[in-house]
């Protein structure tokens, strides 16, 4: 039996993906999601974690009847916090609860913007999470961009989207190596990530003097990572290009603090939490300026872009910036200082949990439906 907090707590049900606290299957949204559970409590949250096993978003029955149970097993007017990993493939089971509890959905990357989805499934995903967000009483975004396509996507009709951008915890300047060559990317290597692309656009500056730490996790795509790692292989990087696994901790922040420059080729992105760990270490970055990435790369005060950001749909463009990067000791010097100056500007978590914590108390206190 579930029962509330104790007399007068505020008390949220955080409904997250089972393997949320993986070390492994590392994620932004993973790390998002655990991070708001353990800040809220300070700001007088009472945080219940329901970590569900499934596949989600496509969950078997099981998994299905699982979220059910757990719902019905809430108390009546319970302010519940669904991952939308979770809640966008299942309307009808929110659609069950949404008249007895107060529902928010918080939506790190729309269902249909997964990387390589065929046309049909798209399609039955974006339905399945257009009935969902609009059973629901709150939906929270991760970005200003997010909260524009979750509009364009699915309303009118949407109940308020709030923003929840995240934080950035602060850090040492990184040392980096000689100022060029010490390159990171920090993403699990699946195929949005767009390591593929990146691998290439190293290979067109093999000649420069650099070596690339992969860190993210290999579990979710494995066909892809072993294509991948051919890839390196038949391009003669093996000695170049470091696949670590996923990291935390000391380990990411040795990555980081050894880093000169931040790289990410991604087919998509809501934002982009890792540009924003790298700028907190005054490391400037090399990305796609795909989607909600311009916005989590920012300026800095004197309006400066504190990396260098390439079209997605030009192949070459990395490469070209690359090859920038490493022929221009002056641009270099511009990028880091850039970064150095953005890197005192970056909000903190404290600011994403006060917005969650302001829409979970709307939540809690809006008056009860017939």
């Amino acid at each position: 039996m579930i029962r509330p907090g104790p007399g007068g707590a505020r008390v949220v049900h955080a409904v997250l993906p089972g393997g949320v606290a993986n070390p492994t299957a590392l994620s932004g949204g993973n790390v998002y999601d655990l991070r708001v559970c353990r800040d809220l409590p300070a700001l007088g949250w009472c945080v219940h974690r329901h970590p569900l096993p499934g596949a989600w978003p496509r969950p078997d029955a099981a998994a299905t009847a699982g979220l059910a149970r757990l719902l019905a097993e809430l108390p009546d007017g319970a302010v519940v916090l669904l991952d939308g990993l979770v809640a966008c493939g299942v309307p009808d089971v929110l659609r069950a609860a949404a008249g007895r509890l107060r529902l928010a959905v918080l939506v790190h990357l729309p269902l249909a913007d997964e990387t390589g989805l065929d046309p049909g499934t798209a399609a039955e995903l974006a339905g399945r999470e257009r009935r969902a967000l609009h059973t629901v009483h709150a939906v929270i975004a991760t970005s200003d961009w997010a909260a524009r396509r979750i509009d364009a996507l699915h309303g009118p009709g949407l109940p308020p989207v709030t923003v929840a951008r995240p934080g950035a915890d602060r850090a040492p300047l990184a040392a980096g190596t000689d100022g060029a060559g010490g390159l990171l990317c920090v993403a699990s290597i699946t195929p949005r990530k767009g390591h593929r692309r990146l691998v290439d656009a190293l290979a067109a500056v093999a000649d420069a003097p650099w070596t690339c730490t992969f860190a993210g996790g290999t579990g979710h795509a494995p066909e892809y990572v072993a294509q991948l790692r051919a890839r390196v292989r038949e391009l003669g990087l093996g000695e170049r290009i470091r696949f670590a696994g996923p990291l935390t901790g000391t380990a990411l922040a040795d990555c980081y603090a050894a880093a000169d420059l931040m790289l990410l080729a991604s087919h998509a992105e809501t934002y982009g939490m890792v540009f924003t760990e790298a700028l907190a270490c005054g490391v400037p970055v090399l990305a796609t300026a795909v989607d909600g990435v311009p916005e989590a790369v920012g300026r800095a005060p004197d309006g400066s872009v504190p990396g260098l950001l390439v079209p997605s749909g030009e192949p070459a463009a990395l490469g070209a910036a690359l090859r920038a990067w490493f022929g221009d000791p002056e641009l270099r010097r511009r990028l880091a200082a850039s970064a150095r100056g953005r890197r005192a500007m970056l909000e903190g978590w404290e600011m994403t949990s006060h917005s969650l914590a302001g829409v979970l108390e709307r939540l809690r206190t809006a008056p009860r439906g017939p």
